[in-house]
Parts: C-alpha cells; structure tokens; sequence
C-alpha cells in the first residue's frame, strides 16, 4: 500500500527557507577549499593524486601554501618523500561531494562528444563549482533538519524550529554553507548531526547492525573533521553505566559483558573500516598512514590553554562573534534536566571539544568567520538554544508574550549577524587578525545598509 510523505509545517517552513538561500551561494574554491577540493577534482579529473593542476606559486611550481607558527603563509616543500604535492586537508568532504562531482562530469564528458566545446572538463569550469557549492549547501541543510528532528523530541516544534533557524542564520554557519562551500564545515555539520541522530534514534535497544551502521557513520565523521573525534565520547559515556550494570546484577556477569563488548568491538572496527579511506590516502601521500603534517610540527597551547581568548577575544571569539551561542551555551547546561542521558553526553562533548579548540595551535581559526571550529557543535548549539526558549517561555509563563519576545530579539541576532557576513564578504570587516568592533558598529549602522541593496540590486537584477 502506497505512504504519503507528509511534512509539518515547521518541516515545510525549513524546506521553503532553505530553497529561498540558494540563489545566495557562491560557487568557489578557495584557500582551505583548494586542499579539500583537491582530492574530488584530481582523482576524478587527473586519475591521481599528484595534485599538479591544484597548487601553483606565481612561479608557476606546483606547491601547497602552509602555515607557519604564527600563522604567516609559508611554502611547504614541493613534494613528499613519495613523490606527490603534500596535503594533509581531511578527505571527507571530497567524498561527500563525489556522487555529484561524478555525474557533472558525466555529464560535461557526454556534452563534449555531442560537440559542445564551450565548458571544460577540468574541474574547475562552473558546471563543478555549482554541483559542489550546491551539495555543500544541501549537506548543510540535512545536517540542521536532522538537529531540529532531536530538538523536536525534547521540546515544543515551534521552539525548535526557532533554535534551527537561529543557528542557520545568526551563527557562522552560513559561511561555510554557502559563501565559502569548499571547505569542510557544512559538511562537518551533516556527519555529526547524522551521527548523534542516529546515537540516539537507536540507543534504546542497538542491535548488531545497528552498531556498525553507527560505528561507519562515526568513521564518515572522522574522515570529515579530525576535531570531530571529540563526539566519539557520547557512546563512550553510554557504554560505561552498560557494562556497571552487566557486572553488577543478575548471574553470568562475565557473558553479558562480552555480548557487550561483541557489540563494542564491531563498532570500533566499523568505525575504522570508515575511516580507512584517510589511513590510505595519508599512505600514498606521505608514505604513513598516521601522517599528520602541521598539527604534529606546531607547538599546542598545553601549557598556556586559550580558555577566555577562544569565547571573547576580539579576533574570532566564540561569544563575541556570534552573540546568539550565549543563550545555546546556557541552554546546553539546562539540557541534562530535561534530557537526563542525552543531555550530560552533549554536554560534556561540547566541553570536550572547547577544551580542544582551547589548546589549538591556531584556535581562532586563521582566516575565519567567526570561530568556524565550532561550526561543528552546531546539533548541540540548536538543541541548547531550544531548551533556552523552552526554559524562558515557561518561566515567562505567558506563551504569547514569550514567543513574540524570542521572535523579536531572534530577528535583531540574525539581522545582526547577516550584516557582519557582509562585512566579512567585502572586507569591511579583516577575516585574519583583531576586529575593531567600534569599527563593525559604524558599519553596521552607515555603511551596510545602503550597499546591501545595492549589492542586491547588481546581484538580482542590474
């Protein structure tokens, strides 16, 4: 018997918003997108991984542009010990865009044997920036559906559509969705969204299967974003009152916990199984699958952590650049009242991953908007600012008075925060280095106004 897919209308009103922002993408790669990016075009285009035709100095010499202690562009050496140009990008990204990127250039392939000669199968011509620019927004956009699905079970629809909508649009999400799509933090999204989903769409009752599905979703996430290593602790936490109980009640202790660890243990070969696309990539470049490159030659933060430097500095700071996290932030500390399990586990890997960021070498990202590193935490952050409005709507205890109120004050966040996106686009306001934020604020009230409509205008319609 045929099923209708019916969607409500806070699922209606996310796929509306959604189709409204696509006209706003802008297909490129650049900078840290040429290294991600590097790996789709070169083995789908070249047939390698030399990446010959990805990195060119202004003396013509294929070469990655790395960073030094400070930050300061430096040239890395010309090859590896194997022969081919170094890079370290993680190769997630790549394989999400490939489904893509292999049926445009099917497509550009077939176009040029019916004699059309005008669009170039490299790569690089618009045909691939649009198929990858547009799969990075769609990855983007399942990543948020799937953390307002989490958000939906524990709180009023209405409060977590606002919370998604929230972080769409007044963090430094939209960025890496649609202004910069070659780079791997959209993507970052979708891989731990679908992950702490799926976590907790099975953690009732996980069979075999269902442990290496959620074992190979967890190597995808790995393969996406090292740092999103970080969230293999919530199955971690979930595992230790597992094997207590096994222990301690009933008779046979030592064969409950080995059907445990059964199941433990194929979660951890699924996950390495998943991940075994980096180990051979890192294996063919470098000559070692555990190559590490630049975060193993720089010195990290261990001794002299940045704990206030990654909130509030004004170069990037987490507080300071996306005001909006402050409400999330406090709502990630209600969460374990309201989601006992769930709640303590997002929560201390949200704290596992600041303490991470905090001892860094680069921790306020280099060239970012915002601190684009936790762009990742974006499901927590959605479900931390829907417990929030939860929380003032019932201490508020007028339901109207209170949506209205969070409504006004999500529309001054996102206002807000769209204007510094453009500062940040046209260089009104630096990417790399301190922010002078009476500077933001001149602009914000004099200067972004008037070129916004002018930008739309020249964008849209002259």
């Amino acid at each position: 018997m045929a099923t209708s897919l019916t969607f409500s209308r806070a699922e209606k009103t996310l796929i509306v918003v959604f189709l409204l922002t696509l006209p706003f993408i802008q297909p490129r790669v650049r900078d840290d997108g040429i290294g991600y990016y590097a790996f789709a075009r070169s083995l789908l285009v070249d047939h390698n991984l030399q990446f010959r035709g990805d990195w060119k100095d202004p003396r013509g010499v294929p070469t990655l542009i790395e960073r030094d202690n400070l930050g300061r562009p430096a040239a890395f050496r010309s090859s590896t010990s194997t022969g081919h140009i170094p890079n370290f990008y993680p190769v997630g990204p790549a394989m999400l865009w490939s489904p893509f990127l292999v049926l445009t250039h099917g497509a550009v392939l077939a176009a040029r044997r019916l004699g059309s000669s005008s669009v170039a199968a490299d790569g690089f011509s618009r045909p691939y920036l649009i198929a990858m620019a547009t799969s990075t927004a769609l990855y983007g956009f399942l990543g948020l559906w799937l953390s307002f699905q989490l958000a939906r079970d524990y709180f009023e629809e209405s409060w977590a559509l606002a919370a998604t909508l929230g972080i769409w649009f007044a963090s430094s999400l939209p960025v890496y969705m649609y202004a910069d799509p070659s780079w791997s933090h959209a993507h970052s999204v979708f891989a731990v969204s679908l992950f702490l989903w799926y976590w907790h769409r099975t953690r009732e009752q996980r069979t075999l299967f269902q442990w290496i599905t959620l074992g190979l979703i967890a190597g995808l996430m790995l393969d996406v974003y090292f740092a999103n290593s970080v969230f293999l602790v919530v199955p971690l936490l979930e595992a230790l009152p597992v094997y207590r109980r096994a222990v301690t009640e009933g008779n046979h202790p030592a064969g409950r916990v080995m059907n445990v660890l059964s199941r433990h243990l194929a979660f951890c070969v699924a996950v390495l199984a998943a991940f075994a696309p980096t180990l051979i990539i890192r294996q063919i470049i470098f000559g070692h699958p555990l190559a590490v490159g630049a975060y193993a030659n720089s010195p990290w933060n261990w001794t002299h952590p940045a704990f206030w430097s990654v909130l509030g500095a004004s170069q990037h700071g987490l507080l300071s650049s996306t005001p909006i996290l402050i409400p999330a932030i406090v709502g990630i500390f209600w969460l374990p009242r309201r989601v006992p399990v769930m709640g303590r586990a997002l929560a201390v890997a949200a704290l596992a991953f600041y303490l991470l960021i905090a001892v860094y070498p680069w921790w306020d990202g280099i060239e970012s908007f915002g601190n684009r590193f936790f762009v990742s935490l974006t499901p927590i952050f959605i479900l931390g600012l829907a417990a929030a409005f939860s929380e003032f709507a019932r201490r508020w205890r007028d339901p109207l008075g209170a949506r209205r109120r969070v409504a006004t004050v999500l529309a001054m966040l996102i206002l807000w925060n769209l204007g510094l996106v453009f500062q940040w686009g046209t260089g009104l306001m630096p990417s790399v280095g301190p922010v002078y934020w009476s500077e933001v604020l001149y602009n914000q009230f004099r200067v972004v106004p008037g070129e916004v409509l002018r930008a739309l205008h020249s964008r849209f319609i002259g």
